[in-house]
């Protein structure tokens, strides 16, 4: 499981996160991510907090610095290289 080091620390559920470490995904993970219509955005964030067990209020919180190094994990996890 990748463990990401944020440049830019957040604040959750009281504590300071200064790396978020993401479970590999499922298929099902998927599937529950773009439940409900979910756009791509909101599906992304509903996956990342999913699979970091974090609210996607915190995934909002981070700098999109930090987001975007999330993104990679991801998509590091299919083979494939988000291009930004």
């Amino acid at each position: 499981m990748p463990r990401i080091k944020l440049d830019y620390p957040v604040k959750a559920d009281g504590a300071t996160l200064n790396e978020i470490e993401l479970r590999r995904p499922t298929v099902k993970d998927m599937r529950v991510a773009s439940a409900g219509g979910r756009d791509g955005a909101e599906a992304e964030i509903t996956l990342l907090a999913n699979l970091s067990q974090l609210t996607p209020d915190t995934i909002e919180s981070l700098d999109l610095a930090d987001y975007i190094k999330l993104q990679d994990a991801l998509s590091g996890f299919s083979g494939k290289k988000k291009t930004t």
